[in-house]
């Protein structure tokens, strides 16, 4: 694991927290039970799908998540039985565009409404926002960039 944290010269007194890695991370560990943002990545290992989506639906939060994949069956599954309010596909970070509800569920959501989009004026409705991207291969092997339409 690993926490880098160094001064900023441009916020006098205060801190810049770089990006950060956490690997192996467990669901008894006081990461995986809080919701953090910023440039934070927690790595959760899990030995088949059916358990990470049990994972992730039986978290207390319930922001946002990704799958990649290029199989369109697994996609349209993961979209429709996790329970969070942005699922990506494809997508690393699955904020919509404005329009759209931005936003999560369960412990993620403070209030009885989300802030942007249509949720605003359908008091008790729940919407998910499902933001996909298909390249034409990801057989290449990884990438550490954000993707981009080529």
């Amino acid at each position: 694991m690993s926490l880098t944290v160094a001064t900023s010269a441009s916020n006098e007194g205060g801190y810049f927290i770089g990006g950060s890695l956490f690997d192996h991370v467990t669901p008894d560990m006081k990461i995986y039970r809080e919701e953090i943002f910023g440039p934070v990545l927690a790595v959760v290992r899990a030995p088949d799908y059916a358990s990470a989506a049990r994972m992730i639906n039986d978290n207390e939060y319930g922001n946002g998540t990704a799958v990649f994949t290029q199989n369109g069956d697994v996609a349209r599954e993961f979209a429709h039985r996790i329970r969070v309010g942005m699922v990506g596909i494809n997508v690393p970070i699955p904020v919509p565009v404005a329009f759209h509800s931005f936003g999560g569920w369960k412990a993620s959501l403070f209030g009885d409404h989300s802030m942007h989009g249509p949720e605003g004026i359908r008091f008790y409705t729940r919407l998910k926002t499902v933001t996909s991207r298909w390249p034409t291969s990801i057989a290449q092997g990884p990438e550490f960039v954000m993707p981009t339409m080529k």
